[in-house]
């Protein structure tokens, strides 16, 4: 079961920071996951649509310029990173789960992520997800898709077909043995967020869930050693 850090490791650092990265690579976590939005033509790594929860800022992170996004505390002096620094800082040492959260992020994204894979990375070290789906149909075939959900759905598993899915990623309060298995025999992998209890990390690995988003993501190495 992969251990997959939610927004880097935020559990321990200010989320979706090149801190919490860097401290998900110190755990040796293999997978981290992020957020991204477009805005004057870079990447910006965040989760929210509005600057207050995360920030010092406010107002909107689509009405915001580059430099004032640039100019905030994203927590403990950290600043909103771009897509480009996290590479950067990662260097092909962990894969990455995008997420697709503002307009127009699909093409940037996979254009950047081709790039990327013509100096040293592989198309298999990145995953491209969104609840967005006709923004997730825009990305690269190049690479993995994760289809998003929140709530349950009837067509769950033919959507995510639809979409050429690689993954189902759903919620913690949404997943079941039934829906793992409907999940496999589709040919899809399923994973799970956000799965920060041992007892919860534990049952999961039990149903055969094939990931996990975890704030903790050491928490999840641990349960595979046991």
């Amino acid at each position: 079961m992969l251990a997959i850090g939610h927004r880097g490791a935020c559990g321990y650092q200010p989320e979706n920071t090149l801190a919490s990265f860097h401290h998900a690579a110190r755990l040796g976590c293999p997978w981290i996951e992020l957020d991204v939005y477009f805005v004057q033509d870079r990447l910006i790594v965040i989760h929210d649509d509005d600057l207050t929860r995360t920030t010092n800022g406010t107002g909107l992170v689509m009405d915001s310029s580059f430099d004032y996004l640039r100019s905030l505390d994203a927590g403990q002096g950290e600043q909103i990173p771009t897509l480009q620094e996290v590479l950067e800082l990662v260097d092909t040492g962990m894969n990455i789960n995008v997420e697709l959260k503002g307009p127009g992020t699909a093409e940037p994204v996979s254009e950047l992520l081709s790039n990327a894979c013509q100096r040293h990375w592989h198309p298999d070290q990145f995953l491209i997800s969104s609840f967005k789906h006709e923004e997730l149909a825009r990305a690269s075939s190049e690479f993995r898709r994760g289809a998003l959900f929140g709530r349950p759905s009837a067509d769950i598993i033919s959507r995510s077909k639809q979409l050429g899915a690689y993954s189902l990623n759903v919620s913690l309060r949404m997943i079941d043995p039934d829906l793992v298995n409907l999940a496999h025999q589709a040919g899809l992998q399923i994973y799970v967020y956000t799965v920060n209890e041992p007892q919860d990390i534990e049952q999961l690995r039990s149903w055969g869930v094939d990931g996990v988003f975890s704030d903790f993501p050491d928490r999840v190495m641990d349960n595979q050693k046991k």
